[in-house]
C-alpha cells in the first residue's frame, strides 16, 4: 500500500475508514471498494491510483 509516513490511527481518522480495515486493506486480507479507496487517497492526498502496486504500468 502506498505509504505517506501516516499512522494507522492518523489514517483512519481523517478518512472515516477504520484501522482495522485499513490494516486488512494492508495486508492483503481484503479488497477495498471503490468509495474506500477514494477515501484514502483523499486522506493521504494522493489519487487513487497512486494506491496501486502493479508490476504492470
Amino acid at each position: 500500500m502506498y505509504s505517506k509516513n501516516v499512522s494507522l490511527r492518523q489514517l483512519s481518522s481523517r478518512t472515516g475508514v477504520s484501522k482495522s480495515t485499513i490494516q486488512r486493506i494492508a495486508n492483503n486480507e481484503i479488497s477495498p471498494r471503490l468509495d474506500t479507496l477514494e477515501k484514502l487517497a483523499i486522506g493521504l492526498k494522493c489519487r487513487m491510483t497512486d494506491l496501486f502496486e502493479s508490476e504492470f504500468k
